[in-house]
């Protein structure tokens, strides 16, 4: 048997490593430890219920209002800590938070190989998105095998000087876990008033929080104030810089429905129900086009850059003139909206979960 160390702490760590953790589970080779460092608690622990998975040990780790030092002082700690306890033959772990930052660093020193789920995602611009950027670029340095979702995540790690047989491009994990959900999730479709169309909101990165966010809020209420015929749904982050000025400016609208982050299963069925999805989060970028649901980035910059090559996602940066402009062609042009919502998924097939289990079969020894 083999012990492996999966790390998980937000919310979408915790989406896209449970079909990793579920896959390995079921191998007779392998003895999974999950770690859960609840960087987000209710969020994670909602996440990790719907799969069905335990933490066998939580740091419980969050605190109010902790800013990157403190938290990434006590990652190290206590991370640092568990792998000694566990002593496991490889740490997992997923994305580009500071919980995987120190992940790997505490493998490293530990000398422990660390597997990086999702790999290669890149910007070019280490202040954008901030901290994630760095946090990647530096796992990159660090990780003994990386599963790429694309192949251009796997040029990006070449081109960094990764060598090719450190990398495996397995499609995202993100997609195994929206199919398993997406079939059991109808139930949870947010309600719409008859004849209207709903337009999903989400919208809570660091590098868009003061005026670029407020540019975003504006931008909905101006939607809202002259279109009866469409809603809003806004499932709002707990950071008070998002849900301060989310209240302040959208918190009275009939059309906006502000609400406390929706479990995956009723966010699944939330986004099969929305006509086009307006979000800062790189998930949704992955997500949306598997339903066909197209996607307009309140980012200058991507990441992902596959769905903008298929059209199925389309940047347009927090700024007000720039997201009306573009809703309202969704809205009223019928062949700007067939265009982008055509069900083109570049980022998997279901089965990236099985490709890591079975390189990590093939490449720990014993």
């Amino acid at each position: 048997m083999k012990a492996i160390l999966c790390v998980v702490g937000t919310r979408p760590e915790a989406i896209k490593m449970a079909p990793v953790i579920l896959a390995l589970k079921k191998e007779s080779w392998a003895d999974v430890r999950v770690l859960a460092t609840a960087q987000h608690r209710e969020m994670l622990d909602q996440i990790l219920a719907l799969f069905g998975i335990k933490p066998d040990i939580d740091l419980n780790i969050m605190q109010k209002n902790q800013t990157l030092p403190e938290l990434t002082a006590r990652l190290m700690t206590e991370l640092d800590l568990a792998i000694g306890n566990e002593d496991p033959d490889a740490v997992l772990a997923q994305g580009d938070t500071t919980t995987v930052l120190v992940a790997a660093l505490a493998a490293f020193y530990r000398r422990v190989p660390f597997g990086h789920v999702e790999a290669g995602l890149r910007t070019g611009d280490m202040a954008y998105p901030f901290p994630e950027e760095m946090n990647r670029v530096v796992v990159g340095r660090l990780a003994r095998w990386h599963f790429a979702p694309t192949e251009s995540a796997r040029a990006n790690l070449l081109a960094e000087g990764v060598g090719e047989e450190r990398i495996c491009v397995t499609g995202n994990t993100v997609i195994d876990a929206l199919l398993n959900v997406s079939i059991r999730c109808d139930e949870f479709a947010p309600k719409v008033s008859p004849g209207n169309r709903l337009v999903l909101v989400t919208a809570h990165r660091r590098d868009n929080f003061g005026e670029p966010f407020a540019e975003i809020c504006r931008a909905i209420k101006y939607l809202a104030d002259t279109r009866s015929d469409v809603e809003f749904l806004y499932p709002v982050h707990p950071n008070p810089n998002v849900r301060d000025v989310a209240f302040k400016i959208l918190g009275r609208h009939p059309r906006v429905r502000l609400c406390d982050p929706l479990e995956y299963v009723s966010f699944v069925a939330a986004m099969k129900a929305a006509y086009f999805i307006l979000s800062d989060s790189g998930g949704v970028q992955e997500e949306a086009p598997a339903l066909g649901k197209p996607v307009l980035v309140l980012r200058r910059e991507t990441e992902r850059p596959e769905a903008v090559r298929e059209g199925v996602v389309k940047l347009v940066g927090p700024n007000c003139d720039a997201i009306v402009h573009e809703s309202v062609q969704l809205l009223d042009n019928e062949n700007a909206y067939r265009s982008m919502a055509r069900g083109i998924s570049p980022y998997g097939d279901g089965n990236a979960s099985r490709r890591i289990a079975a390189v990590l079969q093939r490449c720990l020894p014993g």
